[in-house]
């Protein structure tokens, strides 16, 4: 079993209901969910900033998958939970979960890049991070933590509700 970190966000809908039917959804594909951080609303950042805010959160998870299953099993929940393919980079979505972190995993294909490519340089991904594990670190040894000291504070990360609630299965 190796332990990883996935991101959660939506902005569609009834957003923190879309992040807790992720969290129920994962034990069923092969992850089992550890915890989550506290939901925090951000505004958008990316392509797209001329939408709705997000509300994003992130989970401690233990799978055997390796990095491509992870992903698969991503996308599937992403699928079953509504969001289409396709559509505009960074725009709108009822529910978004990326692969950040998968043990001490360095791994880069077409599809996938571990750690995540924007791991160190999102406030709304390294805030709940840390408040999983303040001691978190990349493969290579980067310090989440030293990454959101020298971050600009220009992506607004609010406090929005407590913790996701993990399934009891899986």
């Amino acid at each position: 079993m190796t332990i990883g970190y996935l991101g959660l966000g939506s902005n569609v809908g009834d957003r923190r209901a879309h992040l807790q039917a992720a969290v129920d959804a994962l034990p069923a594909r092969g992850v089992r969910v550890l915890a989550s951080s506290s939901t925090y609303d951000t505004d958008p950042v990316g392509e797209v900033l001329d939408q709705p805010d997000f509300v994003n959160a992130c989970l401690r998870v233990e799978t055997e998958l390796g990095p491509d299953a992870l992903l698969d099993a991503c996308k599937a929940v992403e699928h079953e939970l509504g969001r289409a393919s396709g559509g505009p980079r960074h725009g709108p979505r009822p529910i978004d979960v990326d692969v950040l972190l998968l043990g001490d995993i360095q791994y880069a294909t077409e599809r996938l890049t571990l750690p995540h490519e924007q791991v160190l340089a999102r406030r709304f991904v390294l805030i709940p991070l840390l408040e999983l594990d303040f001691a978190l670190t990349t493969p290579s040894g980067a310090r989440l933590a030293d990454a959101l000291a020298v971050l600009p504070v220009d992506e607004d990360v609010r406090h929005a509700g407590p913790p996701l609630m993990a399934s009891s299965t899986g």
